[in-house]
């Protein structure tokens, strides 16, 4: 049996409770680029619209999340087979690709991210660095939700106290809170960038929160952990880079360390924070192309890992600007899943085994190029512009091609729509 259910519902007797959920999702949150996002709040905004700016970001993707937390932890499916009800079992495969491909790139990315600085720091062998550390990330993310939440268990609280006692240092070295409550930009930013950085830290990531929320054993847990875990996670990332940019220049909390001299601290803290993040990153990846391929999750993962490592700097020297454009492609999908269960078939599917799927969906697949194109060039909150114009696009062409839709058995509705 396949323990991490890649193709069929998580059955309740291999649900989680609160607690293990939790830490899960607070793992899933403390990620490393969001640091940078909060440096460029910092260095932009002053310490109260900084907080303003960040609760209200965090408000609007805890919806978002907790929404497609909720779906999951209700129908027990991943991101790519909950697509197969809006897009069609055929149009899945192109929200798995797009979903996947970003996964192993920000795996081979994070590897780099880890192995540059520590190679800096040390003089340890860059590319050793990046051999073994793609070989332990990968063999932890083979083992599934079990490693996930040991290894979340761990690195939540070591980063949480570490990230802590460097940021008091910085906060001491620049004179005290009143002082950082005082600081007042060079250069402001504007309120609409700002909630657009916030927004965009973390939006497309979000998307695949069904991966993980599935496992919850409630629909409460599922939403209650997810909005938890957005409101102190993201919240805690948002504050190291701020803190750190503020007080150092850097944004990231390891550089920060690095700088204040705490090398070991630093390594364990980067470490941590890159192996939960990539972990996910694999686990989500190796779901996606099951779906794709049909192939156990647990084989994709050791294949899009090797992928990951061979290409690593290849990926951080190239590729980041690809994966900024194609993490914009991203908000869509989850958009068109949430208005799919919500709006148009009232918080109701029919059991994964009942369905039998049409092989592509249109309205889904155009509403997604539209939610795309909204997010590249109407002015704006681009993650915003995407999730709201392709629900609009979606509902109102699903609605124009079926007068019916509601009235009709569902089952038979994605067969004939």
């Amino acid at each position: 049996m396949d323990k991490e259910f890649s193709l069929q519902a998580v059955p309740a007797s291999h649900r989680n409770g609160f607690w293990k959920m939790f830490v899960v999702m607070l793992g899933f949150t403390f990620f490393s680029a969001s640091m940078l996002s909060g440096g460029e709040l910092g260095l932009g905004l002053s310490m109260q619209q900084f907080i303003w700016m960040v609760l209200l970001g965090n408000l609007i993707l805890g919806l978002y999340t907790g929404g497609l937390a909720y779906i999951a932890a209700k129908t027990g499916l991943s991101t790519h087979l909950l697509a197969r009800y809006a897009f069609g079992e055929k149009g899945s495969y192109l929200v798995s690709f797009l979903l996947g491909g970003t996964q192993v790139g920000w795996f081979g990315v994070g590897l780099a991210m880890f192995a540059v600085p520590v190679n800096k720091a040390t003089g340890i062998d860059m590319l050793t660095l990046i051999i073994i550390s793609g070989i332990v990330m990968t063999f932890s993310a083979f083992f599934g939700m079990k490693a996930l939440a040991i290894l979340s268990f761990v690195a939540v609280p070591a980063i949480a106290i570490l990230g802590s006692i460097s940021v008091g240092i910085a906060i001491d070295d620049m004179g005290g809170l009143h002082d950082l409550f005082a600081y007042e930009p060079e250069s402001s930013l504007g309120l609409a960038a700002a909630l657009t950085i916030c927004v965009g830290s973390f939006a497309s990531g979000g998307t695949l929160t069904p991966d993980f929320a599935r496992f919850a054993k409630t629909r409460k847990s599922a939403v209650v952990t997810t909005l938890i875990a957005f409101f102190i996670g993201n919240s805690f990332m948002f504050l190291f880079g701020a803190v750190g940019s503020i007080s150092t220049g850097l944004a990231d909390i390891s550089e920060v360390m690095f700088v204040q001299g705490l090398i070991i601290p630093a390594i364990i803290v980067l470490g941590l924070n890159i192996w939960t993040t990539n972990d996910n990153s694999l686990y989500a990846s190796g779901l996606g192309f099951s779906n794709i391929t049909k192939i156990k999750k647990s084989k994709l993962v050791i294949f899009n890992g090797l992928i990951g490592t061979v290409l690593a700097m290849w990926l951080y020297n190239n590729f980041v600007g690809w994966l900024t454009l194609l993490g914009a492609a991203l908000p869509p999908i989850g958009a068109i899943l949430l208005a799919d269960f919500f709006l148009l078939q009232k918080g109701r599917y029919p059991t994964f085994e009942e369905m039998s799927f049409k092989a592509v969906r249109w309205p889904a697949i155009i509403a997604w190029v539209a939610g795309f194109a909204a997010a590249q060039f109407l002015p704006g909150i681009p993650p915003l512009n995407g999730i709201i114009g392709s629900v609009v696009i979606y509902v109102g062409w699903t609605l124009l091609l079926d007068k019916k839709l509601q009235a009709e058995p569902i089952a038979e509705q994605r067969r004939e729509v």
